[in-house]
């Protein structure tokens, strides 16, 4: 079964929350990583993974990234608090032998 996921990334200072929206989140997580993903995750070097939901249908993963980003940074701080308070990056084992 497939599974789809939304993701806030930010960059190492925390200062910048990025919601996103992909059929991959491992792949797309090396995109970021490795800059090519968003222009703008590649401008303001969002590339740590501190938050996800899965989905099991692209339209309910869709529906809930556009909740998230009608929210405001202060609820986008609590979701990621909900899950990860030290907002340690989730993906930072994922490619340690690409980096």
């Amino acid at each position: 079964m497939k599974t789809y996921s939304i993701y806030l990334l930010t960059n190492k200072n925390n200062t910048v929350i990025y919601t996103g929206v992909t059929n991959n989140l491992e792949r797309r997580m090396w995109e970021h990583k490795f800059e090519k993903g968003s222009k703008f995750t590649s401008k303001y070097k969002c590339n740590k993974l501190v938050y996800y939901e899965d989905f099991h249908t692209i339209i309910d993963a869709i529906a809930r990234e556009k909740q998230i980003k009608a929210g405001s940074r202060a609820k986008k701080i609590e979701l990621i608090n909900s899950m990860n308070m030290n907002w340690d990056d989730l993906s930072k084992d994922w490619f340690e032998n690409e980096l």
